[in-house]
This record gives C-alpha cells, sequence and structure tokens, in this order.
C-alpha cells in the first residue's frame, strides 16, 4: 500500500479557513500539513505584528517589507521542515521569489478567494506559482488570455463545524463593513426592520475601535467579531441573513455558509443563479426596498422561510463543500 501523499498548505489564517482545507485533503487520503503564514499567536505577537506591520505603514515605514519578510521566512521554513510532493498555497501574494523559486518542479496550486486587482500579485509571482484557482470567473479568463492555466473554484462551507443556533428575530449580518453594506443595514433599521450587525469594524466596543483605527461608529445594532462555529449558528437562528457583495465578481464565503447552515439568505445578486436557484435555495434583493420586504416575508410566511432554509441547506451539501472543492484542486495537480 503507497504511503499518502504529503500535502503542505501555505494559507492565510483568515477565520481559520486553513482548517477545512486540511480537513478535505485529509479525507481525500492526503498527509496534510498546515502553516498558517500570517499567524500571530498570543498576544505579544499580535501587539508586535500591529506596531511594525500596521503602525510602521500608516507612519510611512517599512511595515508592508516586514511583512512580506516574515511571510516568506515562514513558508521557506515549512517547505524545508516538511519536504511536500504537493504544495497549495491559498492567496500568497506576500511571498517573495525565494518561495516561488522553492516550490518549483513539485506539483503544486495556487487558490484566490480575491480579484488579483487586490492582491500583490505579479505577472512573475503568478506563473511561477503553478496553475491557479480563483473565485473570479473574470480573473480566470484574464489569466487564462494570458496562457496561464487557471480554472473557477468558488468559496465553500464547512459542514464539519459544530454549532448551536442562536434564536433570535433578527437580520443579521456577519462581516466587514464597507459603504454599501452600511448603507443597507442603516436603511434597513429606518424602515424598523431588526437588524444586527457583527464583527469588529461594526462593534463599538473600545478595543475594536483602536484594532480598526476608527473614530466613526454605525447607528446599526452590533455585536463583537465571532468565531465560526458562533458566526453558524448566528445566522442559522436569525429570521433571515445578509449577504452583500461589493466591486465582486465572485462570491463570497457566506453564500455557501448561510445556505450551508440552513439560514435564509438574503443575497444581493441576481447571478448567484450560478449556485443556487433564486426565489427556491436563496431569495434575492436589488434595493434596500426589496430587502426589507424579504425580511418581512421571513417573519410572516414561516412555510417560504423554512423551504429556502431547507433547500439551501440541501444544495450546498450536495454541492458547496469543502471537500468538493479539494477534489477541483486536486484535478490541477494530478490531469
Amino acid at each position: 500500500m503507497s504511503a499518502a501523499p504529503r500535502l503542505l498548505v501555505l494559507s492565510p489564517v483568515f477565520h481559520g479557513y486553513w482548517r477545512s482545507i486540511e480537513r478535505a485533503f485529509r479525507r481525500l487520503g492526503y498527509d496534510v500539513t498546515s502553516v498558517a503564514y500570517d499567524a500571530h499567536p498570543g498576544w505579544s505577537e499580535r501587539t508586535r505584528a500591529k506596531v511594525s506591520h500596521e503602525l510602521a505603514e500608516r507612519l510611512g515605514g517599512a511595515g508592508e517589507a516586514r511583512r512580506r519578510r516574515d511571510h516568506t521566512e515562514r513558508a521557506l521554513a515549512a517547505l524545508r521542515e516538511v519536504d511536500p510532493e504537493v504544495v497549495l498555497v491559498v492567496k500568497g501574494d506576500t511571498f517573495e521569489a525565494p518561495v516561488w523559486d522553492a516550490v518549483a518542479g513539485r506539483r503544486r496550486a495556487l487558490w484566490l478567494y480575491d480579484e488579483l486587482r487586490r492582491t500583490g500579485h505579479t505577472d512573475a509571482s503568478l506563473a511561477a506559482a503553478g496553475p491557479v484557482a480563483s473565485y473570479s470567473p473574470d480573473d480566470v479568463a484574464t489569466l487564462a488570455a494570458a496562457g496561464l492555466r487557471s480554472v473557477h473554484v468558488p468559496l465553500a462551507h464547512d459542514p464539519d463545524v459544530v454549532f448551536s443556533p442562536r434564536a433570535r428575530d433578527e437580520v443579521v449580518f456577519v462581516g466587514a463593513r464597507y459603504p454599501t453594506r452600511e448603507h443597507l443595514l442603516t436603511s434597513l433599521a429606518a424602515s424598523d426592520v431588526p437588524v444586527r450587525a457583527y464583527g469588529r469594524d461594526w462593534s463599538g466596543h473600545a478595543v475594536d475601535r483602536l484594532r480598526t483605527w476608527r473614530l466613526h461608529q454605525p447607528a446599526v445594532p452590533h455585536g463583537r467579531d465571532l468565531p465560526r462555529d458562533e458566526a453558524y449558528g448566528v445566522m442559522a437562528g436569525a429570521r433571515a441573513t445578509l449577504n452583500v457583495h461589493g466591486d465582486q465578481d465572485g462570491f463570497t464565503m457566506r453564500t455557501f455558509e448561510a445556505s450551508g447552515v440552513g439560514a435564509v439568505q438574503l443575497v444581493d445578486r441576481a447571478d448567484v443563479s450560478r449556485h443556487y436557484e433564486p426565489g427556491t435555495e436563496v431569495a434575492v434583493f436589488g434595493s434596500p426596498e426589496e430587502a426589507a420586504h424579504l425580511a418581512r416575508r421571513a417573519a410572516t410566511d414561516p412555510a417560504w422561510a423554512n423551504g429556502i432554509r431547507a433547500a439551501g441547506r440541501r444544495r450546498t451539501l450536495a454541492e458547496h463543500t469543502f471537500v468538493h472543492r479539494a477534489r477541483d484542486l486536486e484535478a490541477l495537480w494530478t490531469a
């Protein structure tokens, strides 16, 4: 019996999604080692990173250069220690050339969960990274036109995260605060729809305001950052959960998580039909007024709301888990 292939996953911390990726590839039979290359465990490490990276950048210093050096050194150390047969890099736009030199000749792939224009990748890093999987169909087309092997691999839900639904008659939003999201939530609140936003960008807690270098406090009921299991519980137990995109052509992780936990997902893009059936598995809105209407229907039409919950969850478990995505990624180094 042959040994399981050694896979090294180099990923940002980013809400612990590396754990979901790791579990998925173990299900496929890989011997997985994961390294969160931007992790800062412990209070002292987080404080050091805040000062040496973020504060240094804001003061015109070399914070970005320090970040790139730190991430590169961690990745190189992992490559030396594990000596993997396969390398999956998630994002990886802070890696310098020695990392790409070290993965050359190995089976490998790069998975991007953001648009290229928001990353620090260059033509050279993309060419060296190997096949590129992206959540962005537009970027996949751009990369293919440039002669690079690229495929569309959407984001996913992890059904192995254990959670307890937190029943509240509110419409919730869990995620970062952008102007379009703030406008929607303040509009809903002004329309007497009970709403609550969770995340450090929304929180009025003094520590969160300091962490986000923020003076402005949105006029929306709010909560602090939630670990992923608690976020799942909040979405599952709420009247409905909002999924609001900005200047994106890919779909957020929340798209698959909200339906995966059995939430009533109100999403702002009709092209979600790539993944779910609007009106049956998710509910689509195009304006604050439509979102308010759907939020009220979720309270007054339980048969409709429960149908959305059940159908969205079924579709997610059948097509949109991390194991499904791991199979798509695996094809990049086995084909």
